[in-house]
């Protein structure tokens, strides 16, 4: 059974000045505890790792964590039109009272990720005081809280710029930090993943990392890539302007070269301890999924682990295909709170396999797929029906949240190949990625031509390594980091605008976006749906749609064998113009994103700490 605690009730029971106190600010310190006792024995060790990764189950973490990443210029939050705090939030419209944020001291989202670093810290300390560090579980251990410290620290920047930087536990000199500028935050955990990468083992090198719920070297490198080139990249700074840090140790000649140099290190182990899956619906089937698996040495790094007895976690909740009723796939009446932009579906090529995968136009009402609006699709990497057990109602479902996937790391690499070693250096990796993504008759084009034409520049390749980065991991909230780093969150956002303005209008983009090659008309037929579940097959008669007129050239009206979709007026007139997307283009935001890309301090943690404020435009 998949769970996030993995260790004794004991161990867990001598800890419990760890994890009994929410708030941040009131953490009990390691001198109340026999440290000694505690950290020179493995298993009471492990026990306050535990209590790290505890905080990912804690409910507004594994609530509202999942709501950073929306909306971006492939990711819509379908409610963004409502009038609430959870739109505001998405929308880049949230202030310090949002309702959604502003929760009890302690519960909220700020205090519980302080608190997994206040264990962190405690961790940290006691194991470099007290634990082996010649013994390599004992070095496993000190490596997965350095390591889990730094994750926390980038989730913060992630989602509110500056944040308190809290390396040492509570003491009376450090109980009321102020915002310290991230450039300080990202040196220290740079500093903190080139040590933690020599600790932690390699994915089912030891038996602590046979599961990908726990943090092995293959992510740690990973992470540092990550991070590496997002602080050598674009923000929002505290003075409003958007721009690269001025700290000579945080440029891309410094980080990229550490970032490709991880890359490196863990693609020489692909077969070994780590893999691409060579079926891409199969990394969201199998990894964190169908059955559960998790399984370490395959395309999933890290995980954050759900429990699902008793379930934890709103992943599949929010990001899988809707269900209007119950059925035998579920009786969780939930699902596509967030899904695809209207004109992202339209960005793919007709024969990219991720496509299909990705943006679904079907939501399952009365045990049959039904259309959905061309403004509310779902994501559909996450399905009930790939499931192996039953996720019956209520909100949470214990389906994992995969934070990093091994295709993460050879896009890396690919952009930082580009950067440092040009075009041709980038090729090999853009094309291992588009290989799984097109089927072998497809892949001179596709693939081998496509690749040629992104190696004539540095800025083809970069351009093609961010419209790649898009189809490969849509829906899996990086996209927005991404778009920060790279100084370009609005102007794709506006650019996505665009295209659905002129998709409506069925005006061609650009050539790649040729909108006059649709119809506006929209048919379908059913089919019998077949699926199976602990080996069981199931089928559901005329329950599967079949669709014609979303692929460009698919002009002919009224095909053979099908039925028109109408509007909800009942016009068989265009289907897309009837589908007039303005409750998506006017709320894709409401503020400029470039100003407000981070949330703000919301007032419970402002009335925590005297010394904390929100940015100037706040």
């Amino acid at each position: 059974m998949k769970n996030i605690i993995f260790k004794s009730l004991t161990a867990v029971a001598l800890l419990g000045g760890l994890s009994s106190c929410n708030d941040f600010l009131d953490q009990t310190s390691s001198s109340s505890l026999d440290g000694n006792n505690i950290f020179s024995n493995y298993d009471y060790a492990e026990g306050t790792i535990s209590n790290i990764y505890n905080e990912f189950g804690q409910q507004n973490y594994r609530a509202r964590s999942i709501w950073y990443g929306y909306n971006t210029d492939i990711e819509f939050y379908n409610s963004s039109d409502g009038a609430d705090g959870k739109a505001d939030l998405a929308t880049y419209n949230a202030g310090a009272g949002n309702d959604q944020m502003n929760t009890t001291t302690g519960t909220d989202l700020w205090g519980k990720i302080y608190s997994a670093i206040e264990k962190a810290n405690l961790a940290i300390e006691g194991l470099r005081e007290y634990a082996d560090l010649t013994d390599v579980n004992m070095q496993q251990l000190l490596g997965e809280a350095i390591t889990l410290r730094a994750l926390h620290y980038v989730d913060l920047i992630n989602m509110w710029g500056d944040v308190p930087a809290r390396f040492e536990s509570l003491n009376t000199t450090n109980m009321y930090p102020e915002r310290e500028d991230r450039d300080v935050i990202y040196k220290q955990i740079i500093a903190d993943l080139q040590e933690a990468q020599d600790l932690c083992a390699w994915p089912n090198e030891i038996s602590a990392t046979e599961t990908v719920e726990r943090i092995n070297k293959a992510f740690v490198k990973g992470l540092l890539a990550r991070v590496c080139m997002q602080a050598a990249g674009y923000a929002q700074r505290s003075d409003g302007t958007n721009r690269l840090s001025n700290d000579a140790e945080l440029s891309k000649d410094v980080l990229y070269p550490i970032a490709l140099q991880a890359c490196k290190d863990v693609m020489d182990q692909e077969g070994t301890y780590v893999a691409l899956k060579s079926n891409f619906a199969d990394i969201f089937n199998n990894n964190g999924v169908s059955g559960d698996v998790i399984s370490a040495g395959s395309e999933s790094l890290f995980e954050i682990g759900y429990s699902n007895d008793p379930c934890r976690g709103r992943i599949m909740y929010t990001f899988g295909i809707r269900h209007e009723s119950a059925d035998d796939m579920t009786s969780m009446i939930q699902g596509s709170q967030v899904g695809p932009m209207p004109s992202f579906y339209f960005d793919y090529s007709v024969n990219d396999i991720r496509r299909d995968i990705t943006c679904c136009p079907f939501r399952w009402k009365n045990k049959v797929q039904t259309l959905q609006s061309l403004s509310s699709w779902s994501f559909g990497k996450l399905r009930y029906e790939w499931t192996e057990r039953f996720i019956s109602s209520g909100n949470d479902d214990g389906i994992n949240k995969m934070y990093m996937r091994y295709a993460d790391v050879v896009l890396m690499r690919a952009e930082l190949e580009n950067e440092l070693n040009g075009p041709s250096s980038a090729a090999p990796y853009l094309t291992k990625i588009r290989n799984r993504a097109f089927s072998s008759s497809n892949r001179a084009t596709e693939v081998t031509a496509y690749v040629t034409a992104a190696s004539a520049s540095q800025d083809a390749m970069f351009e093609a390594i961010v419209n790649e980065r898009a189809f490969e991991f849509a829906g899996e909230l990086i996209r927005k980091a991404d778009l920060i780093r790279w100084g370009m969150l609005k102007s794709k956002m506006d650019e996505s605008i665009a295209k659905m303005k002129a998709l409506v209008e069925l005006q061609d983009y650009d050539e790649d976006h040729p909108y006059s090659q649709l119809s506006g008309h929209l048919y379908y037929y059913m089919t019998d749906y077949a699926w199976t579940r602990n080996s069981i097959s199931y089928t559901a008669s005329a329950a599967e749609l079949n669709l014609y007129g979303l692929n460009y050239g698919e002009t002919t009206l009224n095909p053979s064998g099908y039925e028109e979709y109408t509007n909800s007026e009942g016009a068989a007139s265009t289907w897309i113009k009837s589908n007039a997307l303005d409750d998506v283009i006017n709320y894709v935001y409401l503020r400029d994103p470039d100003v407000y890309q981070y949330w703000p301090i919301f007032n419970v943690n402002l009335n925590d700490n005297p010394n904390l404020s929100n940015y100037d435009w706040y």
